[in-house]
């Protein structure tokens, strides 16, 4: 599986929040080669194969966005967060508008020249509108509260083996459990990969998928701060430096320090992602499911998380599925002796 093609693909499709539909059928079509897949009503996606000890694998495949919540006079789309959305790039970026057709937008910016002292700050999403380019009449025959707005997708690659796309935030965790499912073959393991929706809404998807499956053992995989020169070292991973293996009081110790072992012993570029409680992942929700479940955390670093344009290395999203298949396969063969 090329991991170049699978990273253009999975991004091409706009997958909002409760709304991932648009990416169910090209992950239908790919997991069906490896076991039964089925969804639920959160709309997660599942396929599972194999036999022995049970293994959950979990990344979101939902996105950032807007959603409409009125049509003003001059026939401007105001608008609401969901997710997460970084006020600081609103102004001028392009979107796309989920009416009864999909209507490219700009969001309203003012120029430089007409702004005070006092308007040079980070704009209220309650100031801002989406331009579509018609009137009221003419935007509300297409559009209507309710609607969703994408961020522009835009899938490039940059110097050495880096890309940047919206929405990498999560499908390159996506695509490194894909990838994964290739090395898993052969391993006397059941697995369980659940692709999960509504992560950026308060990991709702995991917290009902992770209640449907009986696991032994959990790995979550989300992506994490990639260090830029605004940022500090010491809150942040390399991008380029390998795999994020969580460390943190709501992850199994045991899992985050066998992980360590095993890309130590299998030469998997590493590095450990410290924290002082909570995760921000579906690992939180994972690990309190049912009576409890036993889950690591592995994070690919990306830089300028929840914009149209972040940045990850290809080779830190094939590490992380190296390093999730060596694990099972030592975990498979220790529970199996």
């Amino acid at each position: 599986m090329d991991t170049l093609k699978l990273l253009k693909k999975l991004t091409a499709a706009g997958a909002l929040s409760g709304c991932e539909d648009a990416l169910h059928n090209d992950l239908r079509t790919i997991l069906e080669q490896y076991g039964e897949v089925r969804t639920d009503g959160m709309k997660n996606i599942f396929c599972t194969f194999g036999q022995g000890p049970h293994f959950l694998l979990d990344a979101h495949m939902d996105e950032i966005g807007l959603i409409v919540t009125s049509i003003t006079d001059d026939g401007f789309l105001k608008f609401s967060a969901s997710g997460g959305v970084d006020r600081r790039f609103l102004p001028a970026s392009e979107v796309t508008v989920l009416g009864k057709r999909r209507l490219r937008g700009v969001i309203c910016s003012v120029p430089p020249h007409l702004r005070s002292n006092k308007e040079k700050k980070v704009n209220d999403i309650s100031d801002l509108a989406v331009d579509i380019g018609f009137s009221k009449d003419e935007a509300e025959k297409l559009v209507e509260p309710g609607d969703r707005i994408l961020f522009h997708h835009q899938f490039d690659e940059l110097c050495g083996s880096k890309v940047v796309s919206n929405c990498l935030d999560d499908r390159c965790g996506v695509a490194s459990l894909l990838l994964t499912l290739d090395r898993l073959k052969k391993i006397p393991a059941k697995i369980t990969v659940m692709i999960s929706a509504q992560e950026e809404v308060g990991t709702r998807g995991a917290t009902a998928g992770a209640f449907s499956v009986d696991a032994d053992e959990a790995i979550c995989v989300d992506v994490s701060f990639g260090y830029s020169p605004q940022c500090s070292k010491e809150d942040c991973g390399m991008v380029s430096g390998g795999a994020m293996i969580g460390f943190s009081p709501v992850l199994d110790q045991e899992i985050s320090r066998s992980l360590v072992k095993c890309a130590e012993k299998n030469h998997i570029p590493y590095q450990k992602e410290i924290m002082n409680g909570k995760t921000g992942t579906n690992a939180d929700v994972i690990t309190v499911s049912k009576s409890g479940v036993k889950c690591g955390l592995i994070s690919i670093p990306l830089r300028y998380m929840h914009t149209p344009s972040e940045v990850i290395d290809v080779k830190d999203v094939e590490a992380t599925a190296d390093l999730i298949a060596a694990y099972i396969s030592e975990r498979a063969g220790e529970w199996n002796a």
